[in-house]
């Protein structure tokens, strides 16, 4: 019995933290991909840098994110929200999606990674 539970634990913390992490990965090479994108054009000169900022608003506008998701992201970034949600409160007054992806891809490793780790031996070598 305590095996099994040991052994659910463990699988439950690496599931939850490799969710974490691929939507925190979709997240980097989204923002990278289109940072760079938006960069060349600059460069190229398709887009003058005076009014880069007015239509990069508008193009961010426009184009909703969830019109370019697939179902897999999605439900990717659904169950990351859920897992890091009772992360919200410390990520409440923040500006940069960065740093709060950040924050909270830190801190589901930790609770759940670590934590949920962590009880699963403590279960396996207890009982």
């Amino acid at each position: 019995m305590a095996s099994l539970l040991s052994r659910t634990l463990h699988l439950a913390s690496v599931f939850i933290c490799l969710i974490v992490i691929a939507s925190f990965t979709v997240f980097a090479v989204n923002q990278t991909s289109s940072a760079s994108a938006h960069q060349q054009e600059v460069l190229n000169d398709e887009v003058k840098p005076s009014t880069a900022a007015v239509s990069a608003k508008a193009g961010a506008s426009a184009r909703s994110p969830a019109s370019h998701e697939s179902a897999l992201h999605e439900a990717i970034d659904e169950a990351s929200k859920t897992f890091t949600s009772p992360f919200d409160g410390i990520t409440a007054g923040w500006s940069s999606e960065w740093l709060i992806r950040s924050a909270n891809l830190g801190l589901a490793l930790i609770v759940y990674g670590f934590g949920l780790g962590y009880l699963a031996r403590l279960i396996r070598v207890r009982l």
